[in-house]
């Protein structure tokens, strides 16, 4: 296995905080009701304005350097399937290639 830029541990709490985000879906919900025992279940299940989840997760990225982003980037195209963990340095090369602007945002 290739090495990493980065701490291992560090990419375990960003991927952690990554599915935190990703389970959340827009609020949709604008009155949830009288329940209060019921409402904390929908409120933490919805992004809310002030969520720091998202904010926190671009910071962390914000700080790499070049090289520990594309190697994040290449990272997560290997875990979805757009390509393949043999491929891993012309991966992070094509990420190099692509990056552009804030990978945050990307």
């Amino acid at each position: 296995m290739a090495a990493l830029p980065f701490n291992d541990a560090r990419i375990e709490e960003l991927v952690l905080r990554f599915d935190a985000v990703m389970a959340k879906e827009g609020t949709d919900i604008s009155d949830l009701g009288g329940n209060a025992s019921d409402d904390e279940v929908a409120v933490t299940l919805q992004e809310t304005e002030g969520d720091l989840s998202r904010n926190e997760i671009t910071q962390v990225i914000e700080s790499m350097n070049d090289e520990q982003q594309d190697a994040l980037v290449a990272l997560f195209w290997i875990g979805r399937g757009d390509a393949e963990p043999e491929a891993w340095e012309q991966t992070k090369a094509i990420a190099r290639q692509q990056h552009e602007g804030r990978p945050s945002e990307q």
